[in-house]
């Protein structure tokens, strides 16, 4: 079962539990918002599919699974893989192993909900860069006490060759339109039996054929993820609660760059996956959510 954000044949947005090929609205509930405000325990008492209210999801259309005042925020540095790639990418490459040891973990802000984009939707290689690559990782959608309660895919697309000029570059080179894509589903985190040792697939796809490919698993995590949840929340309040996406362990040579015209798919298993065209940046306009 996946907690989905839709909308329905009248173009009216709702809530609703995916099964197989149907959706089932949740009554009573507006926003995606409003069920993070719940806990954990009582989401799972009540989100519970009718079968005879089911409608075709082929009626539907999907909806980035973020909305209201939930914010998407990631972590960084979290995979020994993705630390030798920012040593590797930056003038500054210190900062990198410093933080990849150190108790306080690299947390940043990623992207408001409007701003998100979701399965199929294009992501952008961000305007002035040279060097663009896709982050696959486990997401945490995590409610407003800080319990967390599902758990989806994203790409968190970022430009190496800004990062890489100078560390304090990065929200620059993180944060820009159509950078910040989720997989349509929510995986309610009662239903993976292990968040922390999961495989995680990625492919981009050039002129119908694979350019790059790689693998790795959320065994892989050098820091557990309640205590980036705990880090996240430490002084900052999410009411309507967050998204915390946990960090990359698959990253290209630094000779491997995106083009406009690839496709990234990501799959994370017993969660979802992610598919998402490339192109150019444009530079006035923003998702729509």
């Amino acid at each position: 079962m996946e907690i989905v954000r839709y909308a329905d044949g009248t173009g009216r947005t709702r809530i609703g539990l995916r099964q197989d090929d149907t959706v089932t609205p949740v009554d009573g509930v507006d926003s995606l918002a409003q069920l993070w405000r719940r806990p954990v325990a009582a989401l799972r008492e009540d989100l519970r599919p009718d079968p005879a209210r089911a409608v075709p999801a082929s009626g539907v259309r999907l909806l980035p699974p973020v909305d209201e005042r939930t914010e998407v925020w990631a972590a960084g540095v979290t995979y020994e893989r993705s630390r030798g790639a920012r040593v590797e990418e930056s003038t500054e490459a210190t900062v990198y192993e410093r933080v990849y040891d150190a108790p306080r973990p690299e947390v940043f802000f990623k992207a408001p909900a409007w701003r998100v984009v979701t399965d199929g939707d294009p992501v952008a290689l961000r305007e002035g860069s040279t060097l663009d690559v896709p982050e696959p990782e486990l997401a945490l959608v995590v409610n407003s006490e800080g319990e967390i309660a599902g758990l989806t895919v994203c790409n968190d697309m970022s430009s190496r060759s800004i990062e890489g000029e100078n560390p304090l570059y990065l929200p620059q080179a993180k944060i820009y339109n159509s950078s910040c894509a989720l997989a349509t589903g929510i995986r309610p985190v009662w239903e993976v039996a292990d968040p922390e040792n999961l495989a995680i697939r990625m492919a981009v796809l050039r002129d119908g054929a694979i350019a790059w490919e790689g693998e790795t698993s959320t065994a892989r995590l050098h820091r557990p993820l309640r205590e980036m949840v705990a880090t996240l929340y430490q002084s900052l309040d999410f009411p309507d609660g967050a998204v915390l996406a946990t960090g990359t362990g698959i990253v290209p040579e630094l000779s491997f760059t995106l083009v406009e015209g690839d496709r990234v798919d990501i799959e994370i298993e017993s969660v979802g996956s992610l598919s998402n065209p490339v192109v150019k940046q444009d530079s006035g306009a923003a998702a729509s959510a």
